[in-house]
């Protein structure tokens, strides 16, 4: 029986990842930046780079073109990693700001 070699197992992990459709940015990280205009639009790519730089920008994220080419191309509907990516993003703004979404003693 023929055995996997370490590069195919990578490349099969690799290909079967959802691609990434919500770039964070905050404390100083960013996912993306200024030269990714096309894929998060003039903003977000500002907004990354701004973070990038350390600007004082508010934590965020910025959903990315990608997904309004895949709402198209699908029936109208969006990617299917794209509600766990949010969840993942507002989870590491929460963090950066110190603050959770919706905690009624500390809006």
């Amino acid at each position: 029986m023929p055995t996997k070699s370490k590069s195919s197992k990578a490349k099969k992990s690799s290909s079967s990842k959802a691609p990434k459709y919500v770039y964070s940015f905050g404390n100083g990280k960013a996912d993306g930046n200024g030269k990714m205009k096309s894929l998060l639009g003039g903003k977000g790519a500002n907004l990354a780079e701004m973070t990038r730089i350390r600007l004082p920008v508010p934590a965020g994220f910025t959903i990315s073109t990608e997904v309004c080419t895949y709402f198209y191309d699908h029936k109208r509907t969006y990617p299917p990693a794209l509600d766990k990516q949010i969840d993942e993003a507002i989870h590491k703004m929460e963090i950066a700001m110190g603050k959770k979404f919706g905690d009624v003693k500390d809006p």
